[in-house]
């Protein structure tokens, strides 16, 4: 073991040649992996995809303005729905959600 113990320190005391010191640390950061930006969350990526907050905006309201529409329809949408249809569907009285438009007593 003491002559290991010599054997290192004569090796901590010699100089380094000048230009092995700048070749090693050349090598190193040339194998070295090239940092990569962290990953975006899904949200981040679908809101960019979607034209940022001005389009999440716009697809908000269309959903809320679309489900509106869906449970209370305007009194002009089941008949342009029917023209839209066809005359073989205009006989029936079919609401949004296929029920009969009946009122029950």
């Amino acid at each position: 073991m003491d002559e290991l113990d010599k054997m290192l320190e004569r090796a901590r005391d010699a100089e380094v040649p000048t230009g092995l010191m700048g070749r090693v640390l050349e090598d190193a950061l040339a194998v070295q992996p090239v940092p990569r930006p962290a990953p975006q969350p899904v949200w981040a990526r679908l809101r960019e995809a979607v034209g940022g907050w001005q389009g999440v905006g716009g697809l908000a309201l269309a959903t809320c303005a679309g489900f509106w529409i869906g449970v209370a329809p305007p009194d002009y949408l089941p008949g342009a729905a029917q023209d839209l249809l066809g005359a073989e569907y205009a006989a029936a009285d079919v609401g949004a959600f296929g029920w009969a438009l009946e009122d029950i007593e």
